[in-house]
């Protein structure tokens, strides 16, 4: 019992209440990528950490939904209507909330969620992965972003932030902006020891604004 009662205080909720998780349509080659997405999913259920994700139940993105809805967790899938047909993206699982565009369904995800991680993916992932990190730099959002490097996938990538802080393109205390780890347990720590800098608050009310203006005209397009 006392085995029991320690093993629980150690597994503690996390500060996050909804993570949103952007990740491949496909599931790649190697079983590390899979295997990636099913600990991911794993680790949300076990800090009773809610998904928000793109919908669908193909590649890794199924992986990991289909991992927190299995096991208790609450999903919440945002998805244009173009993309709605099963052929294209499977079956959402959870909650579904239609939205018109990939824009909308960017802006609705980041609403929803108390921080980002990304899985291996392509060209989807990459764009949704590094519009949330430039919205952070311009002060648009504080909220943390993970890179879930699977066996160093995005080594590359992070070789390029590098090179561009060397270059000056990037402010160095900006670099700070992404996270990585190889594992999901540890980017999750790290998340939720993640400092923001509290830079771009002029932005960041204007966002606010914007957001609401988006979420009536939502509505309405809904409601046709």
């Amino acid at each position: 019992m006392d085995q029991l009662e320690d093993h629980k205080s150690i597994i503690e909720e996390s500060k996050f209440k909804r993570v949103c998780v952007f990740c491949g349509s496909s599931s790649g080659k190697r079983d590390c990528y899979r295997d990636a997405a099913l600990e991911l999913g794993q680790e949300l259920v076990s800090k009773k950490i809610d998904l928000v994700y793109g919908g669908g139940s193909i590649g890794l993105m199924g992986i990991v939904s289909q991992e927190v809805h299995r096991s208790g967790g609450h999903v919440l899938g945002i998805i244009p209507k173009a993309l709605m047909r099963k052929e294209i993206t499977g079956e959402t699982i959870g909650e579904v909330r239609t939205v018109a565009d990939m824009h909308q369904r960017k802006a609705e995800m980041a609403r929803h969620s108390d921080c980002f991680i990304a899985l291996p993916g392509g060209y989807g992932t990459l764009e949704e992965l590094l519009e949330v990190i430039t919205w952070a730099q311009l002060g648009i959002h504080d909220k943390p972003v993970g890179l879930l490097n699977v066996e160093g996938y995005y080594d590359y990538l992070l070789t390029f932030i590098d090179q561009a802080v060397e270059e000056g393109f990037i402010f160095p205390s900006q670099r700070n902006i992404l996270i990585s780890a190889p594992n999901a347990p540890e980017l999750v720590k790290k998340l939720e020891e993640y400092v923001p800098l509290h830079e771009g608050v002029v932005a960041k009310a204007k966002w606010e604004v914007e957001q609401v203006e988006l979420n009536l005209n939502l509505q309405k397009s809904i409601a046709r």
